[in-house]
């Protein structure tokens, strides 16, 4: 029998309906739900990473470039990482019930402030088929519906991984309509969803800059907004050379495809010597590119001048642009004109400086002599991440479980009335 073909509108209703349900779930069912879905995801494994082939195929067909392509990727070990960070998200503590704030009025009124599932969570994504099984185990922990929609380059690899999770549910008893996907509605779904106030309760977009920028400006439902990553290294006076070159060379040729890896690297005039000779050789070593203002040019000739277009630009791929400064003060303002408010990271010795940096710098994480890979909600101990947020509302920085719940305030009373 052909299975009943549903609107987007429809798909959403049903995810709100399902989120009644969803946030009652007791912490032990939820967790026997996510360690069901991560055994799934591991039986269902041939299944998924065949339909990912498919993804990739097209992809290489429409010269969607290598960086897309890379977060598209399954394998067998991304499907087992994916069914591990399920795992993991499973034995996390619940994020629901939690007691925030409480109370007594003068007049014997008891208040709690507690936390709260939201209810649906809506994710706009595109060829990040991890985002779709990161963002359901997130959801479902803090007893939230989800509403996905991954975007045409992962259309197969997404429908594999959502039949496999709504098969999981079914085997525990929990309402599979918790999960849902408006994939197959293409841009109209995109659309169906940014305007489903009422019926979604939040919305986070991952992706482009472009695609986030058409969510946040287009969107009727409350948005968390997820940035580009125009991340910045600062190499202080003060810096270790070996430090320098091992933290900027992982921070950008680690994974280059990923939102946390460094794009510009800002050099002390007084370091450039003795730290520009060997950290030029071992990126280049790395197969990175690096774009270079005419004294940066000067330490290797194989060195791309820079344009101004460079300094604001997120490469995602094996390029880098390196500047020579004067001072942190020129750092500094470099930052604050180019930074997405993503991660930015110095390297020094210098107590002082490193206390200014995570002082000044207006980003949704600061480091000092670490690389800026550790942005990741994985890393941070989450499990895994909705994504980062780089606003200032509600979330800031890797998004985990307690960022999927809102709050509400308990009154009890025993017959007060207000005069």
């Amino acid at each position: 029998m052909t299975a009943l073909v549903v609107s987007a509108h429809d798909r959403m209703l049903r995810a709100k309906d399902s989120a009644r349900t969803i946030g009652l779930l007791t912490s032990g069912e939820k967790t026997a739900a996510l360690r069901a879905i991560a055994a799934q995801l591991d039986a269902d494994t041939d299944v998924i990473v065949a339909a990912n082939a498919e993804d990739l195929e097209r992809g290489r067909a429409n010269g969607i470039g290598d960086a897309l392509l890379d977060r598209l990727r399954l394998d067998d070990g991304r499907v087992a990482a994916l069914s591990s960070a399920v795992r993991d998200i499973a034995e996390l503590p619940d994020p629901v019930g939690r007691v925030l704030d409480e109370r007594v009025l003068p007049n014997g009124l008891k208040l709690t402030k507690v936390s709260v599932p939201f209810g649906v969570v809506g994710s706009i994504y595109e060829a990040r088929p991890n985002v779709t099984v990161d963002i359901t185990a997130l959801a479902l922990r803090s007893g939230n519906a989800v509403v996905l929609r991954g975007g045409s380059a992962a259309e197969s690899s997404n429908a594999a991984l959502v039949a496999s999770m709504r098969a999981a549910l079914s085997t525990q008893g929990v309402d599979p309509e918790a999960i849902q996907t408006v994939d197959e509605f293409g841009r109209d779904g995109a659309r169906d969803l940014m305007r489903a106030r009422g019926l979604v309760d939040v919305l986070v977009p991952r992706g482009s800059a472009q695609l986030i920028e058409t969510v946040v400006t287009e969107s009727l439902v409350p948005v968390i907004e997820t940035g580009a990553g125009v991340v910045h290294l600062v190499v202080d006076a003060s810096a270790r050379a070996d430090w320098a070159r091992d933290i900027v060379v992982n921070a950008k040729a680690q994974r280059p495809s990923v939102c946390n890896a460094v794009e510009t690297v800002l050099v002390h005039r007084d370091a450039a010597p003795r730290v520009l000779p060997g950290m030029l050789s071992a990126l280049k070593e790395s197969g990175v590119t690096v774009h270079g203002d005419t004294q940066t040019s000067a330490y290797d000739a194989s060195v791309v001048p820079a344009t101004d277009d460079d300094w604001a630009r997120e490469y995602l791929s094996l390029d880098v642009a390196v500047r020579i400064v004067d001072d942190l003060d020129e750092a500094l303002a470099h930052i604050r004109r180019y930074s997405t408010h993503h991660t930015e990271s110095i390297i020094t010795d210098d107590a002082a400086n490193a206390e200014r940096f995570l002082a000044e710098v207006d980003s949704a994480v600061v480091m000092v002599n670490a690389s800026t890979r550790f942005t990741d909600g994985g890393e941070f101990g989450f499990g895994a991440e909705v994504g980062i947020s780089t606003q200032k509302l509600h979330a800031r920085g890797p998004m985990g479980l307690a960022e999927l719940t809102s709050t509400k305030w308990l009154a009890r009373g025993d017959g007060q009335t207000r005069a």
